[in-house]
């Protein structure tokens, strides 16, 4: 029998016994022994993965994997010692320890580069696609000579079909006709969940047969020539520019789920029908006498059992991680950038501009405005800004924010996406590994629920591949109330994002901030939402000229509106105009703080305040209970205790979704009058 000619056999069947005997040491050894506390196996899964492995060789070659993919990390580079190091959580894991052994991610080494995965189900999907449309934008319109026929590659089990980012990618891929393939390794069981299960007819190959702009391939991930010959074909294909594809491949998993799951739903037979399919005992079938004799096989498991052995013992003399170094990559840090992601990455470095307002023309502008112009400044200066959501093209958004840019710089750059917000996160994230710079559109706060998924993920991407990986994005969200309200449309609850760790926060109140903290995102070296108020984005209170294209603000500085010495009002956002106004009705010294951010905020300027005033309201229009005014009201009980004159109180909307009525909505959001009681109690304290 001739072997394929396209792969390298001695090093499939090394790996395929590396990867099974890596996963037998770990379940009968290391696990018992409390050395590893969460396995994941791959028995059964080894084969098609290192294949497809060796035929990803291009410089921009990059592919998404999930917790069962470890024979394609060991073929596309891992270290023996990286990846017991990395089940037993010391420090020359992959991740330094701060994730589960098996979250993979990798700079390209000699082969594809390793998108850093979650292990959320599905969440692989849209960066991977992120990536592929990355290729297409750096190919055509960057004309990056190095890209040439470059593919993005996704595994996923066939679980994961049924996940909301499997097919928020599909439809991205397919519409787009992107230069993926997806790679369903299909083992018949999630945990314990049986296929008909995830899909109709167990068969997700066959459901999308008839999908549109989508080549899909069938059989057998066990049987050494069939799989040789479906991967070859279908990476041939996509590279060929034929579109994205789909392969499944059916395999065996010949252990539980995780070193947890006994397996108890099955049955004997049923185990030993699976270990029939065991890919290694085909794969010696394959290559023995054809490639080697009995005694060269034998030879090189034993001589991969001693390479395993001395790798688990050189991973047991490294170190646990250090707790004093937990909260490092959480941020960027200037001194040890990230390798992949973002501009900094490729060496890219934008001007940093200037803190001072140079305002060409004395006109008042709107914030819709000075956020059109920003991004237009911003695109202008830096191609690899991209522009994307629902409705962002020819209609220019539904709030007008985009109006024209499209015809301005072209659809490659400004674009409509379809209506999945998962999908517009996720593939803004594989974008931003690419080395543009996306800035996504969610029409309304309430519209990011369904990417929340996919927003944590990217926030906690640094940290997670210790500092190796960023996802610069910057995510702009209308939000809040807007004359009148709903549950729907005019929700706020900054505080989620707040708690996100990763994230940083802008809220400005008015055009001239906007400009300055969207135009700082748009150069920095993190991901960031940046809320902009519907309230605020034509309110003749908000309006300021533009101030200049070279103003950026830095995240963290608060700004005072007005000066006093008998009471500090904190707010943000749409509440500012309110607090000014409730303020201007009292007599008395009052003075009033705009954080602008709410990651970072800044703490300094609020306690010195306080320290002043030694009285303090925060006025916010998310509800009180676990609002952010409560994080700025335990600041200042623990740090300026000693200077209050009275409590810290807060004005904020109630536990109620928001209402579509207008006489119900001045029972939740804070009004004037509201605001203005509430200073004169404390100033009467």
């Amino acid at each position: 029998m001739d072997l394929h000619p396209a792969f390298d056999w001695q090093e499939v069947a090394r790996l395929a016994w590396a990867s099974r005997i890596l996963d037998e040491m770990e379940e009968n050894e290391l696990t018992p022994q409390g050395l590893v506390t969460y396995q994941f196996s791959a028995r059964g899964h080894e084969l098609g993965q290192l294949l497809i492995s060796q035929l990803l060789d291009r410089p921009y070659d990059a592919a998404s994997v999930y917790y069962r993919s470890r024979p394609f990390m060991l073929g596309s580079g891992l270290t023996l010692v990286e990846a017991l190091a990395s089940d037993m959580s010391r420090t020359g894991s992959i991740s330094g320890g701060r994730d589960v052994g098996v979250v993979f991610n990798l700079p390209r080494r000699k082969r594809a580069l390793v998108l850093p995965m979650a292990a959320d189900v599905g969440s692989q999907y849209t960066p991977a696609v992120g990536w592929a449309q990355a290729i297409r934008y750096h190919k055509e319109t960057l004309k990056t000579a190095a890209v040439d026929d470059s593919i993005s590659v996704v595994f996923g089990g066939d679980g994961s079909v049924a996940a909301n980012g499997f097919w928020s990618a599909l439809t991205i891929a397919t519409t787009l006709e992107l230069p993926i393939l997806f790679v369903i390794e299909d083992n018949g069981y999630a945990i314990s969940v049986k296929g008909p299960a995830q899909t109709p007819g167990s068969n997700i190959a066959a459901n999308l047969a008839s999908f549109h702009n989508l080549t899909v391939w069938d059989g057998s991930g066990t049987k050494p020539a069939e799989t040789a010959e479906l991967v070859h074909t279908a990476v041939r294909e996509v590279r060929a520019g034929n579109g994205p594809g789909l392969l499944r491949l059916t395999m065996p998993r010949l252990s539980g789920h995780s070193s947890v799951d006994n397996q108890a739903y099955k049955g004997e037979d049923e185990r030993k029908q699976e270990w029939q399919q065991d890919p290694i005992d085909h794969l010696h079938a394959y290559l023995v006498p054809a490639l080697m004799r009995e005694n060269e096989w034998e030879n090189m498991v034993n001589q991969v059992k001693r390479e395993v052995t001395k790798a688990r013992d050189a991973a047991m003399k490294q170190p646990h991680a250090d707790p004093a170094n937990v909260t490092k990559y959480v941020f960027s840090d200037a001194e040890r950038p990230q390798e992949v992601g973002g501009l900094q990455a490729d060496g890219i470095e934008l001007p940093q501009g200037s803190s001072a307002p140079n305002p060409p023309d004395p006109r008042r502008i709107n914030m819709i405005e000075a956020i059109r112009r920003t991004l237009d400044v911003e695109m202008d200066l830096n191609p690899r800004v991209l522009v994307f959501g629902e409705d962002v093209g020819l209609k220019g958004g539904v709030h007008a924010a985009t109006l024209g840019l499209q015809k301005k710089y072209g659809d490659d750059r400004v674009f409509d996406t379809s209506l999945n917000e998962e999908g517009i996160v996720g593939r803004s994230v594989g974008m931003a590994y690419a080395g543009l710079l996306p800035v996504p559109e969610i029409q309304f706060r309430k519209y990011a629920d369904p990417a929340t998924e996919s927003i944590n993920n990217c926030g906690t991407v640094r940290w997670r591949t210790n500092g190796r990986f960023a996802a610069p994005i910057v995510i702009r969200i209308p939000g809040g109330y807007r004359k009148i309200g709903d549950p729907w449309h005019s929700v706020t609850s900054e505080v989620t994002f707040a708690h996100q760790p990763g994230l940083l926060f802008a809220a400005p109140s008015n055009a001239e901030d906007a400009v300055g903290l969207l135009r700082t995102a748009l150069r920095g070296n993190d991901p960031v939402i940046f809320f902009e108020h519907r309230a605020m984005l034509d309110a003749g209170w908000a309006r300021r000229p533009y101030p200049g294209d070279d103003f950026m603000l830095p995240f963290g500085q608060a700004k005072k509106i007005s000066e006093g010495d008998e009471l500090t009002i904190v707010t943000w956002g749409a509440m500012v105009e309110r607090c000014e106004q409730a303020a201007r009705d009292v007599e008395a010294s009052i003075e009033i703080i705009d954080l602008r951010t709410l990651v970072p905020w800044d703490k300094e300027m609020v306690l010195r305040s306080v320290r002043k005033t030694s009285r303090c309201l925060i006025v916010h229009e998310d509800i009180g209970l676990g609002g952010f005014g409560a994080e700025i009201a335990a600041t200042i009980v623990a740090e300026a205790f000693l200077d209050l004159d009275a409590p810290v109180e807060r004005v904020t909307a109630p536990s109620t979704p928001i209402p579509f009525s207008t006489s119900l909505m001045d029972g939740v959001v804070p009004t004037v009058d509201l605001i203005r009681e509430k200073i004169e109690d404390l100033l009467a304290f």
